[in-house]
């Protein structure tokens, strides 16, 4: 594990240089975030009860998913991982001592820790400080911020397994481009990161609650709220807890059999 923590620790480290992306993350998040809000501002102005969350919870639901984007943005995939199964360089990762996916894990979370360190602190800082009902709330409670906590680090490890999971399955396509959009698109759609899930009808949002995207941001943003408690929280963490499990070792299973038949061509 010590090799795969150097790796996790010089990518973190790499991540924090790059800071005026982050500024520029930061005023599109804010802008993203203030504009998502008038939407649904005006909504609810027209019938509020008609909706399955409260305004307040639903502001708290945006400023949470755009202070944490990178932990779990869909679209925020290495480029360098694709680029090297493509043109071959996928042979020097090959060479070293060390397993390709746990290395690409550590790698990933650590880019995706790092920009979320950058960009979520100014983010919340303001939400916190913006008047009602405008700005973001505190958590329900002690626990439900604690299990917050650990709801989110539960929908990073899902959403870099399922990023590796597309990685892998790179190894088996002449282009990744084709995986990238239509993975991207389904993630989108039902992780809530358009829409949070309350909003559809009730069979449908049930459907998509026991899919493993729902398990990327919609139970951390739900439980921060109190949109989710009792039984259907206890069920949400299961589930993500589950489908780590299942796409890790899906993930894992396709990297085995990735390098058995892979062929690096040149010399």
């Amino acid at each position: 594990m010590k090799k795969y923590f150097s790796f996790f620790r010089l990518r973190f480290a790499m991540g924090l240089q790059y800071r005026v992306a982050a500024l520029a993350g930061i005023a599109t998040q804010f802008a993203w975030g203030f504009m998502q809000i008038m939407v649904f501002h005006a909504f609810y102005q027209t019938d509020a009860s008609a909706f399955p969350m409260n305004f307040s919870a639903a502001v708290s639901y945006v400023w949470l998913q755009q202070a944490f984007l990178a932990l779990t943005a869909v679209w925020m995939m290495e480029n360098e991982i694709f680029d090297s199964i493509v043109d071959g360089n996928i042979a020097y990762e090959l060479c070293r001592p060390v397993n390709i996916y746990n290395m690409w894990y550590s790698r990933s979370t650590a880019n995706r820790l790092s920009r979320a360190v950058l960009r979520c602190f100014p983010v919340l800082l303001v939400a916190a400080l913006t008047p009602a009902p405008y700005g973001m709330n505190p958590p329900v409670g002690p626990g439900y911020f604690v299990l917050f906590v650990i709801t989110l680090l539960l929908g990073l490890a899902v959403t870099v397994s399922i990023n590796m999971l597309i990685y892998m399955l790179a190894f088996f396509t002449i282009s990744p481009q084709g995986l990238r959009i239509f993975f991207m698109s389904i993630m989108e759609f039902f992780s809530g990161a358009i829409i949070p899930l309350p909003f559809f009808p009730d069979k449908v949002r049930q459907i998509m609650e026991l899919l493993p995207f729902a398990a990327m941001q919609n139970v951390a943003l739900r439980l921060y709220s109190g949109s989710l408690s009792g039984d259907e929280m206890r069920r949400a963490v299961i589930l993500q807890v589950f489908w780590l499990v299942v796409v890790t070792a899906a993930g894992k299973l396709l990297c085995r059999m990735a390098e058995k038949r892979i062929t690096v061509q040149g010399g």
